[in-house]
């Protein structure tokens, strides 16, 4: 005889009795272990192993996607009750397992046998695949791009459905130009330098970037968040922390990403850093994963500037769950599809690179994305006679990297483009960093369409 499924019950109101009664009838094979009274009850009975699915209310106070995703780490599956009130979408957004809408036994009692059996057999479904009852069904529509290349707008309606690509940039401690790559590597896919030089009537350098798509810069580093004043923007702007809190309630959606991201220049959009590294709490794995899943529908290309730790110190701290202050990077890392690691091309960097590469095969998430290490600010000065050469053989020696993409220094034009705010593709279109990040680009997309 089969073990009866355990389940945690925390349904507000005059229907708790109703479920309670449905969930324990005779020959059901279902025990309600605990009637919990609020959110903290029923993340307490997870974690203690108490049931392995939960039946929730649509309505529950404090329920959101960081809730959902500690119960799901606890082995527990979430379904639930929808309402008027709570639509199945904003449901669906919070990543539970199953809705039942509206409410019936007997679909609750499918629902409920569905999600313990995906929890024997290790399934793991995409959140909010079963709905049972009638659903609701999202929509968009194309916007097409304007005339003058300016990233398109997204309307309430909501905005063209896309297939995006997410970059991650990673790099050890020590400033080897993470920000500055991503800025940069970011200009180039919207075609930021093309468009400067054509205005100062140069000729474009054809290096391969055959297109100029719509971007998203995400600015994820919870140690030094510096893209806006990098830009030169306000550094008040909620930014990403804004719209990780409307992913963790459930509430994004493309028009208010877009909000939060505004066009800085051509197709480029920038999704500031939290204002003050204390407030790392405020940027969850489950919340980011979100926020990348819609960048993915807003733009071709989002490039995240990482912070440089990945290690999950948490783990060996504590015996219960605890926020995690490297989740941004470490939630941008497993989502990317490509990660440019950035080292600085001199005897200290180097070695710090090397050390990154090993660091990044250890991470506590899978890294599935296609890898390309960038050497920066390659110069005569700080490793001899034929720089590049140097620095190829070296990480060729040590690292086990054959195929290094080099970025040349260019401090005066940097100094300038920062002194401006402006990137470097619009301040020196013509330095030879430029072209170099534009490289760096055509690379980026000729990796992603192999794996495809």
């Amino acid at each position: 005889m089969a073990a009866a499924v355990t389940v945690l019950c925390a349904v507000r109101g005059v229907a708790e009795t109703d479920v309670v009664l449905a969930l324990g009838a005779p020959g059901s094979g279902i025990t309600v272990t605990r009637r919990c009274g609020d959110l903290a009850e029923l993340l307490a009975a997870g974690a203690a192993g108490a049931g392995v699915v939960a039946v929730v209310s649509a309505d529950l106070a404090g329920l959101d996607r960081e809730a959902v995703g500690r119960l799901r780490t606890d082995g527990v599956r979430v379904l639930a009750l929808a309402h008027d009130a709570t639509p199945t979408e904003h449901l669906r957004a919070l990543g539970v397992d199953a809705v039942v809408e509206p409410y019936d036994d007997a679909a609750l009692l499918t629902a409920v046998r569905d999600a313990a059996t995906a929890v024997r057999t290790g399934s793991d479904a995409p959140a909010a695949a079963l709905v049972l009852g009638r659903g609701g069904a999202g929509g968009s529509h194309d916007d097409p791009p304007s005339e003058d290349g300016r990233a398109r707008d997204v309307d309430a309606e909501g905005a063209a459905s896309r297939d995006g690509r997410v970059v991650a940039v990673w790099g050890p401690v020590g400033a080897p130009g993470r920000t500055t790559t991503s800025l940069e590597l970011a200009a180039a896919l919207g075609g930021l330098g093309s468009r400067a030089r054509g205005r100062h009537g140069r000729a474009r350098r054809e290096v391969g970037v055959a297109r100029h798509d719509d971007v998203l810069l995400v600015d994820a580093d919870t140690y030094g968040a510096s893209v806006a004043a990098r830009l030169g923007l306000l550094d008040d702007a909620p930014g990403l922390a804004a719209v990780a809190r409307a992913a963790g309630q459930g509430a994004l959606d493309l028009p208010t990403l877009a909000r939060h991201a505004p066009v800085v220049g051509g197709r480029l959009r920038v999704l500031t850093g939290i204002t003050r590294a204390a407030r790392w709490p405020e940027l969850p794995a489950s919340a980011v994963e979100v926020v990348l899943e819609r960048a993915r529908e807003l733009v071709e290309w989002t490039v995240v500037d990482c912070g440089a730790l990945v290690e999950a110190d948490e783990l060996l701290m504590y015996d219960t769950h605890a926020p995690q202050r490297n989740a941004a990077t470490l939630a941008a890392l497993q989502a990317a599809d490509v990660v440019v690691i950035v080292g600085t091309a001199d005897p200290v960097g180097i070695q710090r690179l090397v050390r990154g590469l090993e660091d990044l095969r250890d991470v506590p998430v899978p890294v599935a994305g296609e890898r390309v290490v960038v050497a920066n600010r390659v110069r005569s000065s700080a490793v001899g006679a034929r720089p590049e050469a140097a620095v190829r053989d070296a990480l060729a020696r040590y690292a086990g990297v054959d195929d290094v993409h080099l970025v040349p220094d260019d401090p005066g034009g940097l100094d300038a483009a920062l002194l401006s705010g402006r990137t470097l593709a619009e301040e020196e279109p013509t330095s030879p960093v430029c072209a170099a990040f534009e490289g760096l680009a055509a690379r980026v997309r000729a990796v992603t369409a192999a794996a495809v």
